[in-house]
């Protein structure tokens, strides 16, 4: 096989001609545990239920870990799509009018920079920057790179970078007497969204998926991520940003005719 020949090959395994099953999976399994969490969150927070396990640093772990899959695969999914700058501002106007419809019907609940404002922003930037991305030639590299950043910021809201028990340094007090950079993951103690996820530390974990995308399209894994498994979770994973987009109000709207209309509280 001459060189231009291995090129071509190379070139079709970088650009599949169908969806992933694993991708899609793996997206409508984390959606659906977001949709629970935010269930059992407006349950307590809207409906007065007693559900004293949400707020425990164990749930909140939970949250966290499955948020992070989400992410992780929406990067990932980056590598898939010819049209991230457009997906991106689909997906953060998405985000505005969750932020609209939140602040002006629903303030106690209001998202000021969610999962959809971060995915959007996320794609935008990853679209400008891929070709400075695709420097780091070697996809482990850049997982393990994005992997440790990830980890040296997840405590900024604390004020700290920190790898374990190593080291930790901590940040300059002006970052967090404003909200000027809320984006960013600094904001006053009065901030405030239901809904949170900055880019620090969480693009990191956006582009430590991204490299591992690079080994999905290069057909570098095993066959079972390139299989369908559970057509439902492959069906939700398609339709995530719709389901999110829709689903806050939705659950709202079915838990408040329960418990005014059926249980005949409020």
């Amino acid at each position: 096989m001459t060189k231009r020949q291995e090129a071509a090959v190379e070139t079709a395994a970088e650009k599949p001609k169908k969806r992933i099953g694993f991708v899609d999976e793996v997206r409508g399994f984390a959606i659906l545990c977001m949709v629970v969490y935010h269930t059992w969150f407006d349950l307590a927070t809207l409906f007065h239920v007693e559900l004293p396990f949400l707020f425990t640093p164990q749930m909140n772990f939970v949250r966290d870990l499955f948020a992070g899959l989400f992410i992780f695969i929406s990067g990932s999914a980056c590598r898939l799509s010819r049209s991230n700058l457009k997906r991106g501002f689909i997906c953060l106007c998405g985000g505005l009018i969750l932020t609209a419809v939140t602040y002006f019907f629903m303030p106690e609940e209001k998202i000021l920079f969610g999962i959809l404002h971060f995915l959007g922003l996320s794609m935008i930037l990853f679209a400008l920057l891929q070709k400075l991305i695709d420097k780091i030639k070697f996809p482990i590299i850049g997982i393990l790179i994005f992997g440790l950043l990830f980890v040296l910021t997840c405590n900024i809201k604390e004020g700290v970078l920190s790898l374990g028990n190593l080291f930790s340094v901590d940040l300059p007090d002006f970052l967090y007497q404003t909200d000027i950079l809320f984006p960013l993951g600094f904001h006053s103690e009065t901030f405030f969204s239901s809904d949170y996820f900055p880019l620090i530390p969480w693009f990191f974990i956006f582009l430590t998926g991204s490299y591992f995308g690079v080994l999905l399209v290069k057909h570098r894994l095993p066959k079972f991520f390139y299989k369908d498994h559970i057509r439902f979770l492959s069906f939700i994973g398609r339709h995530t940003f719709i389901i999110y987009l829709l689903h806050q109000p939705v659950v709202y709207g079915v838990l408040y005719l329960i418990f005014h209309f059926v249980l005949g509280q409020g």
